[in-house]
């Protein structure tokens, strides 16, 4: 809405400037105290819907005119209108309202001094009803409480039927889990076909909890949050969405979480991870004291007595060996100052490049793709653009699962008739709401996306404006293009042609188009390339650098963007800079105070080749645990025991920390201060909670004190110092301070003055000119190798319920909702090998196998198997393979050759 200085109102005939389309509710609200009038019905991140009509006021259009009663949701603002909220007309009736109301609840609600969430009381007391004089409306004794869920209660007798729940479930994360049964007095709220939670599809939000207004439905946390002495904000440490979430606490105990009403991210909506998923911070398994090996075993130590040995033990290693006899592995779960302090200290103190981190892994393939098509290897646009664009193509990835929060909105665009292309072996939940899903054979990301490529250009829907004057090489890939083998093509790809053409067409003549991808176009051999080839699609069509449209990768973790941007990788350092540029160097030792190394140091894999083969000696991980989720197992527990010292700083006791010499114990998101870099390259504040256990350290301190114990001196621990630092070394970081983010952060770049940028390459792009390239598509050498033998493919990806190697979500109730790796296999292929659902089976490839149980499913087609890999009790990664992106060395998880037989 856009303030017009010409459109005036009045409430209670004083007059008030007036926004374009805003309602009755928002003007009123906007201008007064935001409760002058009460709503019930109502809720800030739903629909308006005028049910209840509490909110009623009365309503004149001319100045003395008659007035009209009307509901103040929904009813829009007109110019010149006059107001009047608190008439004693008014008051009468919505103590009317609010009376009938009270029938279909419980009627010792007014008095009831534990309901203390319930707002409906609340609203009863502010309209002035201290008792009914109505008789009961229903019998609030014959419905029982469902306490069938881990984290979610109903007891529906305290349900008036507002239809909040069933909203926020429809236009807030797109279920339809919950409706509406009966008539009249029978009227009532159901899951699914009335069953209970537990039974039905919810995937657990907790929208439903945070909008209902009498606590018919809850969370298990809920009670106690009336408890609460403070409430902080703070961000999501899951995935890179960047929700935002405000914490309830008592002393130094959390009590409840909820999404934070009217947050840029996330608007008070979470997922289930997010909101309840957080009891891991003080688990009983929590490392609470340094660890450090002797006589075989890890044995509790002083923090002295653990800096100690790794000083001594890094410096003498350095000393034989040199400094490149030393690497880092820093992380996408710490903060944006944690992982600058770890490559700062790998580069300025050790002397290496020898830092990498998951940032780099996983997503590698996306930054080095941008980076060659634009310049910078970033999301070009906002995830709020979702609300102009008119066509969504989603790429290999699932982000009702792995991005929960921008799953919904994209799956509510997509359900709202949005025109849709799904790219995925997999029938996902997108896919199933989808206009087109090309439901490729995995590994064929390169060939399909060049028979798009060829379609758009063969029906010239090529927008030659943009092409000729922002991008370059154009012509040489087009003719490329032109001589495609099509039949080829759709062999490999096991699309038909016509299909693929159907889409392409679409996608191409529509006017504002957002592309998503995930690490299903990254993981792969041809990674790099597939994002190059995105980068295509979207500069042929012009959809870079406007509103509604861009290129946007779904970061797999909570700072992936964050990580990258500090450095976090071998060839290039915070902001990017290369490493091996006198420049760069020049740049980097101004703030540093010492020379820093010009070598391009070893990405992960190399990392742990180099460790087999005695040329790394010691190896310092934060917060990883490769042995769990790398790949190929055997090799990385191979690399790990090769070692001299291996340090390992985690919450808890990894897979990788049993391996360690010395084990740190760090602190949680919820114990410390800092930055992450969500998915939109929006810097928010992460705010301690609480204080951290006792006996653990920040991530960050833990680096700032081993530096100082190795003689470079670094200041103590504090985002806000560290930012300041961080802003003179980053470019793009130049107008970034703790206390000017703000409660909703900025988006890089950020400018001196501190303003952020929503959409980049809006005139241009970074590089100059876009690049097109033109690559042919390439068989996975795992399957070129191993496919005779293990005619199968194998792809991983995540669930909803537990996130990577499970360290967190495994030790909260998470677990009783899902509690191991199910391997999915198409019937034919179940009935060929005489596997029945939930029966076991034996998974097996060249480098091992596991024993998983099985899950009969129409998500994936003949041939192709699918699994997560969040229980170290399966170790699914002890099949998986080398094989990698030809340039980054992002490993191909998503291309596995395996075998299958009833175990």
């Amino acid at each position: 809405m856009i303030m017009e200085a010409s459109l005036t109102a009045y409430i209670d005939d004083n007059p008030y400037d007036m926004l374009a389309g805003e309602t009755v509710l928002a003007f009123v609200s906007r201008h007064l105290d935001g409760r002058v009038i009460p709503t019930l019905c109502d809720s800030p991140q739903l629909k308006p819907f005028g049910a209840c009509r509490v909110c009623s006021v009365e309503m004149a259009l001319t100045a003395g005119g008659p007035t009209k009663v009307v509901a103040a949701c929904h009813t829009p603002m007109q110019t010149g209108a006059y107001i009047y909220h608190n008439t004693k007309r008014i008051q009468k009736l919505r103590r009317n309202i609010i009376e009938l109301v009270l029938t279909d609840h419980p009627l010792d609600c007014l008095t009831c001094e534990v309901n203390g969430n319930c707002e409906l009381q609340d609203v009863a007391a502010r309209v002035g009803i201290r008792d009914v004089r109505y008789p009961a409306g229903r019998d609030h004794l014959s419905t029982e409480k469902d306490t069938t869920h881990a984290y979610m209660r109903s007891e529906l007798s305290k349900c008036i039927n507002c239809s909040r729940c069933v909203r926020a479930c429809d236009e807030v994360q797109g279920e339809f889990v919950l409706s509406m049964a009966g008539r009249g007095f029978d009227s009532h709220i159901i899951k699914g076909i009335d069953a209970s939670f537990a039974d039905s599809d919810c995937v657990s939000c907790g929208a439903c909890a945070q909008v209902c207004p009498t606590s018919a439905i809850s969370d298990v946390f809920e009670a106690k949050s009336i408890e609460a002495t403070e409430k902080t904000r703070t961000i999501c440490s899951y995935c890179g969405v960047g929700c935002n979430l405000e914490v309830n606490t008592r002393g130094n105990e959390i009590l409840s979480i909820r999404g934070v009403s009217g947050a840029a991210v996330n608007n008070a909506h979470t997922c289930l991870k997010g909101r309840y998923a957080f009891k891991f911070y003080n688990h009983p398994d929590r490392l609470t004291t340094p660890l450090v090996r002797k006589a075989g075993e890890l044995s509790p130590v002083s923090w002295d007595e653990a800096y100690d040995y790794i000083a001594e033990k890094l410096t003498s290693i350095r000393a034989a060996h040199g400094p490149d006899s030393v690497a880092g592995i820093s992380s996408a779960r710490c903060c944006n100052e944690e992982n600058y302090l770890m490559q700062k200290f790998m580069r300025a103190v050790v002397g290496t490049n020898n830092i990498d981190g998951c940032a780099r892994v996983c997503h590698s393939p996306t930054a080095l793709g941008m980076q060659k098509s634009f310049g910078t290897g970033a999301a070009t646009n906002s995830i709020k653009d979702l609300e102009l664009t008119q066509f969504i193509i989603l790429i290999g990835a699932n982000p009702n699962a792995a991005h929960p929060v921008t799953g919904a909105k994209i799956k509510q665009k997509i359900m709202q008739g949005i025109p849709t292309i799904v790219i995925d072996p997999r029938v996902t939940e997108a896919a199933k709401y989808a206009t087109y899903h090309l439901q490729l054979r995995p590994g064929t990301n390169v060939a399909l996306l060049n028979m798009m490529l060829y379609y758009i250009v063969e029906e010239d829907c090529v927008d030659w404006d943009f092409v000729k004057a922002r991008c370059e090489d154009y012509d040489e890939v087009i003719a490329q293009l032109m001589a495609l083998n099509l039949d080829q093509i759709e062999a490999v790809t096991g699309v038909p042609r016509a299909q693929v053409r159907d889409a392409a067409l679409a996608f191409a003549k529509a006017s504002h188009v957002m592309e998503f991808h995930g690490l299903g176009v990254t993981e792969h051999s041809q990674g790099s390339k597939t994002v190059m080839l995105i980068a295509n699609l979207m500069m042929l069509t012009g959809n870079i650098g406007r509103e509604g449209v861009g290129m946007n990768p779904l970061r797999g973790q909570n700072n992936v963007q964050g990580a990258a941007d500090m450095g976090v990788q071998p060839h290039q350092g915070a902001g990017y800079l290369d490493v091996t540029l006198p420049e760069s160097q020049k740049h980097y030792k101004t703030h540093y105070g010492v020379d820093v190394p010009d070598a391009v140091g070893l990405m992960i894999p190399q990392m742990f080749d180099a460790a087999i083969d005695g040329t790394l000696k010691a190896l310092w991980i934060m917060g990883e645990d490769v042995v769990q989720s790398d790949p190929n197992t055997r090799h990385v527990q191979q690399a790990m025991e090769a070692l001299e010292l291996l340090v390992v700083q985690d919450i808890f006791l990894s897979e990788t920390a049993k391996m360690a010499d010395v084990v740190l114990p760090a602190s949680s998101f919820l114990e410390k201060s800092g930055t992450f870099t969500n998915g939109e390259r929006r810097i928010q504040r992460v705010q301690r909670v609480v204080e951290p256990i006792a006996g653990t350290r920040p991530d960050g301190q833990i680096m700032c004190d081993i530096m100082n114990r190795m003689g470079y001196e670094q200041a103590g621990y504090d985002p806000a110092i560290q930012l300041e630092e961080i802003s003179r070394v980053v470019p793009f970081f130049a107008g970034v301070s703790w206390d000017t983010l703000g409660d909703d952060g900025k988006q890089w770049p950020v400018q001196p003055d501190g303003t952020g940028t929503e959409i980049i390459h809006v005139d241009g792009f970074k590089r100059g000119k876009g690049k097109f390239h033109f690559f042919d598509w390439k068989e996975s050498p795992e399957l070129v190798e191993f496919s005779e033998v293990y005619p199968f493919i194998l792809t991983t990806g995540r669930i909803l319920e537990h996130y990577n190697s499970g360290t967190m979500t495994r030790r909260t109730s998470n677990e009783q909702i899902v509690s191991e790796d199910l391997l999915a296999i198409h019937p034919d292929d179940a009935a060929v090998h005489q596997i029945v659902d939930g029966g076991k089976v034996r998974l097996f490839s060249a480098r091992g196998e596991v024993t998983m149980t099985a899950q009969i499913s129409q998500e994936v087609t003949p041939g192709i198997l699918y699994t997560t890999f969040h229980f170290p009790d399966i170790m699914v990664n002890y099949i998986t393979g080398d094989a990698c992106d030809e340039e980054s060395l992002c490993p191909e998880y998503k291309v596995v050759a395996v075998n299958i037989e009833k175990a």
